[in-house]
């Protein structure tokens, strides 16, 4: 008879959380019954189970096996088995180990759960190539084997909008102080924020909890629009921050009876949500390489925005991942249109933002809310790198109106321009992997054959009895 190997034990890699993390926090925490167990997707999303306490030691010795298809789902949860994922793949486990200092208690829940992140990868320990997070941790790699490192945050927008509503068209959430809808745009309003109480009290009881550092709070461009601003600090750690900070908005909002919205466009008429990254490069001695010099922009970070302007296009669909997304993209709105600099403007792609001039960074604007922060910092990352190795230099600083149309090449236009200069790009092949590349394309093909197969109601109302 032919011998049948036994399928193997998993093997540990070596970045994991360690056993006394795990027991350290459960002896802080004997309220907690059960965990969130979560891994985020090409698309951004929190994919994973609700584990039991009992089950937790058990995770962190021999970790917790997952289909590897949940890398290959589109935005509705759809298996694309184009991704290589699925059936061709015959939907084999990986294995997921728990990410160290991702335990946290989620305040906003009864009975009491906890949450933490997971990285899948497979049963040897290589890293699952498809995992967003692993493609981030390439380049942070790459970068340390050049002696250098990355500090970075990003700002979040988004909007409250009603949780209970008659039909799928949001409104803006009634205020949870004065029980009224926010009217007109009321940008920077500080009543606007007050009456946000008790939202906002428990936003940053349960911010303060998770350790993550939320700091400040902004009426933006739009009714029920806000922006929420992270200190900075090492990239993966900005990236995993921004992903808790999204899943906290939307636990506390549902408790207050509203939905936190993170479409790039949920309204027509009204701006947009973007996710800014604001990044930096350091050298071994922790140096900011951007910092000025002799009164004048570093070199070094010219170079990068350089190396930003000339991969922007073929990184957009990263940036801009959905149909929604392009719907951001207007003159005037506070979304760039045109692949430009400037200094202390924020009408273009890259921004200079006034400031110390030893703390000096990058601005890059194009990332919509949507949009996957491991993915859209791998890629930024990448492109400051490519500018700095050329010393690209990006040209002069747009000046006044940053989103009139220039002499640099158009960004995209549409969603399907978007995939098609993804597909054809060498640049965002290297920098996401074959694995990811592959994926990631497969996925959006899947959408966009979603939407073009969709008959919308404004198809009837202009067609079904006109033509």
């Amino acid at each position: 008879m032919r011998k049948i190997e036994a399928p193997a034990r998993p093997t540990a890699p070596d970045l994991r959380a360690s056993a006394e993390e795990l027991q350290d926090f459960l002896n802080a925490h004997p309220e907690i019954e059960a965990f969130d167990l979560m891994l985020v997707d090409p698309n951004g999303i929190a994919r994973g189970k609700i584990v039991r306490r009992h089950e937790i030691e058990g995770i962190w010795e021999n970790g917790r096996n997952l289909p590897g298809s949940i890398l290959g789902l589109d935005v509705t949860g759809e298996d694309v088995d184009e991704t290589g994922l699925v059936w061709s793949d015959g939907d084999a486990d990986r294995c997921a180990w728990p990410i160290a200092g991702s335990l946290s208690p989620s305040l906003w829940t009864d009975p009491p759960r906890g949450q933490f992140r997971v990285a899948l990868h497979e049963m040897d320990g290589r890293p699952v190539w498809a995992d967003p997070r692993h493609v981030l941790q390439r380049q942070i790699d790459a970068l340390a084997g050049r002696g250098l490192s990355a500090i970075a945050a990003f700002e979040l927008e988004f909007y409250l909008i009603d949780a209970e509503r008659p039909s799928l068209d949001p409104e803006p959430a009634r205020l949870p102080l004065t029980g009224r809808r926010p009217f007109g745009t009321n940008v920077y309003c500080v009543e606007e924020l007050d009456r946000l109480e008790p939202f906002s009290r428990d936003l940053y009881r349960a911010a303060e909890a998770q350790g993550l550092p939320v700091e400040t709070l902004i009426s933006e461009y739009a009714p029920g629009q806000f922006e929420l601003t992270l200190h900075h600090g090492e990239v993966m750690r900005a990236a995993e921050n921004l992903l808790a900070l999204k899943h906290l908005l939307r636990g506390v909002a549902r408790r207050h009876g509203m939905q936190a919205c993170f479409m790039a466009k949920p309204f027509a008429d009204r701006a947009g949500s973007g996710m800014h990254l604001h990044a930096s490069l350091c050298d071994s001695q922790g140096r900011n390489l951007f910092a000025d010099r002799n009164g004048a922009l570093s070199p070094d970070l010219l170079a990068a925005i350089g190396g930003l302007l000339d991969t922007v296009s073929e990184s957009m669909l990263v940036m801009a991942p959905h149909n929604n997304s392009w719907r951001r993209f207007s003159a005037q709105s506070y979304a760039p249109t045109t692949p430009n600099w400037g200094i202390n403007n924020r009408g273009v792609a890259v921004r200079v933002p006034a400031g110390s001039p030893g703390g000096r960074h990058l601005e890059q604007r194009l990332a919509g809310v949507d949009a996957n922060p491991f993915l859209v910092a791998a890629v930024t990352l990448a492109a400051m790198v490519k500018g700095l190795d050329g010393q690209r230099d990006p040209g002069a600083p747009a000046e006044g109106n940053g989103s009139a149309p220039g002499d640099a090449p158009a960004l995209p236009r549409t969603w399907a321009q978007a995939i098609e200069a993804a597909e054809a790009s060498a640049f965002l092949k290297e920098v996401l992997g074959e694995t990811m590349h592959r994926v990631f394309l497969a996925i959006k093909r899947a959408e966009a054959a979603r939407f073009d197969a969709y008959v919308s109601p404004l198809d009837y109302q202009l067609y079904l009895d006109t033509v």
